[in-house]
C-alpha cells in the first residue's frame, strides 16, 4: 500500500508540474505574439523531450493542422507555382527538366525558393511525391533550394512528372522529430547487403530482436508424408521491398514473422500451399492454391528477399478437430480474389495511443493517407477508403469527406481506426482477408475455433496473434525427425530455412476466447498486452 500511494503521490505531483508548463507556455506565447519578438517558442518544441513536446504539440493543433497540405504540382505545363508556408511566407515552386546523365529520360531539378520567413527559429518541411518516389526536405534559410532527381525511374513517370507534376506537401514544422526518426526507415527496402543489415539492425534496436546464426546446411530436406492439413507456415523476409514492409509490420504489431501461408492436402496426398499474398504472371498479389513443390522451389531458389520459414504442425487434437473438406471448400472459393489490402493496417490498430512505437501516430497515419490520396487515389481507395467508409457506415466518401464525416458526429479519426473489422463485410472486390487473415479464415471454416467462432473476428489478428494460439504441437517428441536436424538448438517449432534462428515469443501460448485481439496495444519493445484484450 506504501508503494501505491507513493507511485499516486508522484503521478499527481508530475500531473501538477506539466499543468503548470503548459500555462506558462501559453503565458510566453500570448507575450511573444503581442510583442512580436524574432523567435517562437513552438519552433523549438521538436527539439524538447517528447513527453514535454507532443502534448503541448496536440494542444495546440487540431489532428487537421497536423496533416499534410497539398500547396500544387509542378509540371512542364504549370510551370510555377505559389504558396505561403507555416514559417515563410513567400514560397515559389518550378521544375527544370534535363539529361545530365545521358539516360533514355533524363532527370530533373525541383528549385523552391523560400522567403520572409515569420521569425529567425521556425523551418518548413515539405514531401515530395510523384507515384513512383516520395521524399522530403526542410528549410530554414530564405534562399532558393533545390532537389535534384538524377533520373527518371522509367517513361511512366517521366510522363506523369511532364505533364501531372510532383505534388508538393507542407508538413507543420512540429511533425520534425517523426521525419527525421523516419530517415532509418529508407535503406530497410534496398535489396541488397546493406538493406538486409538495416533491417536486422532496426529490429534488433527497435524490438529487441536476435539473430543467432545457425549451422549450415540453412534449408531442410522435408518430408511431405509428415506435413498435414492445417498446418501453419511463419515466414520472416529481410531484405528488398517485402523486407522493408514486413520489417515495419513487425515493430508496429509486435510480431517476429511478416506473412504466413498454410499446408492443404487432397484427396490423393498431394500437398498444397494456401497464400494470401502469391504474385501471379501479372505482378499481381493475389490469394493462390500452389503445389508445394513449386512454391518451396521458389522458396529456395527464387525469393531474393532471403526468406526465414519456420513450420508449426497442428497439436494432434486440433488435427482431429480440422475439418478438411470445410477447409478445401474455403480455400477454392477465395483462389484468384486479390490479397487483403482493404483490411490490412486494421488488425494492428485496435487502441487509441496504445499502438503506435514513437514517432507514430494517428496524425502520421492520416498524413501518410492524405499523400497517397493525392497521387494514387484508386490505391488511397483500394487501402482504407472503403474501410474507412464500413466503419462510418457510408459509401463512396473519399478521405477528406470521412475525416469531415467523423468530425460531425462527434468522434475523432484515431476512434475511427480502432473499429474492430468485420469478417462478413464484403468489399467491392469481395472479402478480403490479409496472409493471416486467409489461414485464420480458413481455420474458422474448419472448425477450429468452435463454439465461439460467430464472436470472434479473424481479420483483428496480427501474425502474433495467430502463432500465439494454443493450437500447435507442444510434445517436441512428436515434431518429425527432420525438424531442426542440423541445429544444436532444439525450438518448439520446424525452422525449415534461413541463415538465422527463427524467434516466435509467446508461440501456443493462448486459447482463444471471445472477442480476441481488438482492444489490445502493441507497444514496443515488450509489446505488452492486458488478460483478454
Amino acid at each position: 500500500m506504501a508503494s501505491s500511494s507513493s507511485s499516486s503521490s508522484s503521478s499527481s505531483s508530475s500531473s501538477s508540474l506539466f499543468r503548470c508548463f503548459l500555462h506558462f507556455f501559453f503565458f510566453i506565447i500570448s507575450q511573444v505574439q503581442a510583442a512580436n519578438l524574432p523567435f517562437h517558442p513552438r519552433d523549438v518544441l521538436p527539439l524538447l523531450p517528447r513527453q514535454v513536446s507532443w502534448p503541448v504539440l496536440n494542444s495546440l493543433d487540431s489532428p487537421v493542422d497536423l496533416l499534410p497540405s497539398f500547396v500544387g504540382s509542378v509540371s512542364s505545363s504549370n510551370r510555377i507555382v505559389n504558396w505561403k508556408g507555416a514559417c515563410f511566407y513567400e514560397n515559389t515552386a518550378w521544375v527544370e527538366f534535363h539529361n545530365k546523365t545521358g539516360s533514355e529520360f533524363g532527370g530533373g531539378t525541383l528549385h523552391i525558393k523560400v522567403s520572409y520567413p515569420h521569425s529567425w527559429t521556425c523551418m518548413d518541411l515539405y514531401v515530395f511525391a510523384t507515384p513512383y518516389r516520395v521524399t522530403w526536405d526542410y528549410y530554414y534559410l530564405s534562399r532558393e533550394h533545390t532537389l535534384e532527381i538524377k533520373e527518371w525511374q522509367d517513361k511512366a513517370e517521366y510522363e506523369y512528372v511532364k505533364n501531372r507534376g510532383i505534388s508538393i506537401f507542407l508538413m507543420q514544422a512540429g511533425m520534425l522529430g517523426t521525419l527525421q526518426a523516419l530517415w532509418d526507415v529508407f535503406p530497410l527496402f534496398t535489396n541488397t547487403g546493406w538493406g538486409e543489415n538495416s533491417n536486422i539492425g532496426f529490429l534488433e534496436k527497435h524490438m529487441g530482436a536476435t539473430f543467432e546464426e545457425r549451422p549450415q546446411p540453412w534449408f531442410t530436406n522435408i518430408s511431405v508424408d509428415d506435413v498435414h492439413s492445417g498446418d501453419f507456415l511463419a515466414i520472416s523476409k529481410i531484405r528488398g521491398r517485402w523486407g522493408g514492409f514486413e520489417t515495419l509490420e513487425k515493430w508496429v504489431s509486435g510480431a517476429y514473422a511478416g506473412h504466413t501461408a498454410v499446408c492443404l492436402k487432397d484427396s490423393e496426398g498431394k500437398l498444397w500451399i494456401g497464400e494470401s499474398g502469391h504474385e501471379n504472371e501479372k505482378g499481381e498479389d493475389i490469394i493462390a492454391i500452389v503445389p508445394w513443390d513449386e512454391w518451396w522451389d521458389f522458396e529456395l531458389n527464387k525469393d531474393d528477399s532471403n526468406p526465414h520459414i519456420a513450420y508449426l504442425p497442428l497439436h494432434p487434437d486440433v488435427r482431429a478437430k480440422f475439418n478438411e473438406t470445410a477447409a478445401w471448400e474455403y480455400a477454392l472459393s477465395m483462389a484468384g480474389k486479390p490479397y487483403g489490402y482493404h483490411n490490412m493496417i486494421f488488425s494492428w490498430i485496435d487502441t487509441i495511443g496504445g499502438n503506435y512505437p514513437p514517432p507514430l501516430d494517428a496524425h502520421l497515419v492520416a498524413s501518410v493517407m492524405t499523400v497517397w490520396s493525392k497521387i494514387q487515389p484508386e490505391y488511397a481507395a483500394n487501402m482504407w477508403n472503403e474501410a474507412l467508409n464500413k466503419r462510418l457506415g457510408t459509401q463512396g466518401l473519399n478521405l477528406s469527406d470521412i475525416l469531415v464525416e467523423t468530425e460531425k458526429r462527434g468522434s475523432s479519426f484515431d476512434e475511427l481506426l480502432t473499429i474492430p473489422e468485420q469478417d462478413n463485410w464484403i468489399y467491392s472486390d469481395g472479402k478480403s482477408t490479409s496472409c493471416i487473415a486467409f489461414v485464420l479464415e480458413l481455420y474458422k471454416e474448419a472448425g477450429l475455433f468452435d463454439p465461439i467462432a460467430d464472436s470472434i473476428q479473424v481479420t483483428e489478428f496480427t501474425i502474433k496473434d495467430a502463432y500465439s494460439l494454443k493450437f500447435f504441437e507442444n510434445d517436441s517428441s512428436r515434431l518429425p525427425k527432420w525438424c531442426n536436424d542440423a541445429d544444436n538448438v532444439k525450438l518448439p517449432y520446424c525452422q525449415i530455412k534461413g541463415k538465422y534462428r527463427m524467434e516466435l515469443p509467446g508461440y501456443n501460448s493462448m486459447d482463444p476466447y471471445v472477442h480476441m485481439n481488438e482492444r489490445c496495444p502493441s507497444m514496443p519493445p515488450k509489446y505488452f498486452r492486458p488478460q483478454n484484450c
